[in-house]
């Protein structure tokens, strides 16, 4: 038998209290190094905030980690060290690489660079994917060269997909609490039918991310007191890789009931984290059309559409919270039920047409917006008339 509800516990709460007791403390080194974000045209707050939460989530992680060492409830986890301590380094190499990004601004390639290091460190430790399902056409074995880059491919796309979808206080912390708490049950009701290792580190990692995210909220929700930067957001989503390869990707066993979970596992975060996913996705596409870099920051995420909308950061922020909690639950009423497979499809359909309908129009004014942008004097590659002179004005 696994750790059960109270092994869990015990790490929740470790990694919420470090995480949470963490913050005033990093908050004061934040200004005392100047560690702090600035008000600009694309962001959404308006004071200088510090930017240091991404440490005191890694320590709440780091701490929930050594919790469940401790307990011993999770003894079948550590008997092998390779992955909980895989996990630790991968994820403080990654917070390190965001934490530079976020005081120096690295480059892009240098950032996908320390990536890249963090996904093979999580790759050689053992948590990587090795059995890939894919719809119709059954379960594939990966050979280890082939496994190692899909993982690291995995990380790479799920720290990105976290990373831009935090753009409003308490958003991204929130989305990854839900979807760690989601997975937590997801993979305890496999336990209870032995469809999962009791060695298996992903329930863990989720259990202590959950709770380090739950401990940051409190500072960062708005109006935020803390932001936890790049190395917050690339932490965040590396150990929700590490979750999603350890639930999903380890397993070659066959349920009854559970087709979509087993069939597919390695496409569960596009519903459980479907919202910043998505995000990313329609990013991507924005920034191509308009022929600019993918790391180059807008303000046409969802978040900022329903801002356009008329809603504020708090009620934009629970409205997402509400979009990711309704994903997770259509995705785990078939788990629990044995039924319902079909709600899944239908599910994800109709929050894309919901989707659509509040975001099309916007879409489309934009567009409008720029043709009549670049159609007037002085719009992009188009000379504009002369500027005034204007005398200097003292301070």
């Amino acid at each position: 038998m696994g750790p059960g509800v109270a092994g869990y516990l015990v790490v929740i709460g470790a990694a919420f209290a470090a995480s949470f007791a963490a913050m005033p403390l990093l908050r004061k080194l934040a200004w005392k190094i100047w560690a702090v974000d600035m008000p600009d045209a694309r962001r959404v707050h308006t004071d200088p905030t510090p930017i240091m939460g991404g440490a005191g989530m890694l320590l709440g992680v780091l701490v929930g980690l050594l919790a469940a060492w401790l307990s011993g409830d999770f003894a079948d986890v550590f008997r092998t060290i390779a992955p909980p301590l895989g996990v630790a380094i991968a994820a403080t190499t990654i917070w390190g690489v965001g934490q530079i990004d976020d005081l120096r601004e690295l480059s892009a390639p240098a950032k996908m660079a320390g990536i890249v290091l963090a996904g093979s460190i999580l790759s050689i430790a053992g948590v990587s994917i090795l059995f890939f399902r894919i719809p119709f056409l059954g379960l594939f074995a990966l050979s280890p060269d082939l496994s190692a880059l899909v993982t690291v491919i995995w990380v790479a796309g799920m720290a990105n997909a976290i990373n831009l979808i935090d753009g409003l206080d308490g958003l991204a912390a929130g989305i990854v609490a839900i979807a760690a708490g989601s997975f937590l049950l997801y993979a305890e009701h496999l336990d209870e039918l032995g469809a999962i290792d009791q060695a298996n580190i992903g329930p863990l990692v989720a259990a202590a991310v959950m709770g380090a995210c739950l401990g940051f909220l409190p500072w960062n929700f708005h109006p935020a007191k803390m932001f936890m930067g790049d190395a917050g957001a690339l932490q965040l989503g590396l150990l929700m890789a590490a979750v999603t390869i350890g639930i999903g990707g380890n397993s070659d066993v066959q349920v009854t009931g559970q087709t979509y979970f087993f069939f597919a596992p390695l496409f569960l975060p596009l519903l459980i984290l479907g919202v910043p996913l998505l995000d990313t996705s329609w990013a991507i596409l924005r920034r191509a059309r308009r022929r600019s870099g993918v790391s180059v920051a807008d303000k046409g995420h969802l978040h900022h559409r329903l801002m356009d909308l008329g809603h504020g950061q708090r009620r934009s922020v629970l409205i997402l919270w509400a979009f990711t909690a309704l994903l997770s639950a259509v995705v785990l009423y078939p788990t629990y039920t044995g039924r319902g497979d079909a709600l899944i499809p239908v599910g994800v359909l109709a929050l894309a047409v919901l989707l659509y309908t509040l975001f099309a129009p916007g879409i489309r004014a934009g567009r409008r917006a720029e043709r009549q942008l670049e159609a007037a004097p002085g719009g992009p590659g188009r000379p504009g008339p002369p500027a005034p002179d204007r005398q200097p004005v003292g301070r």
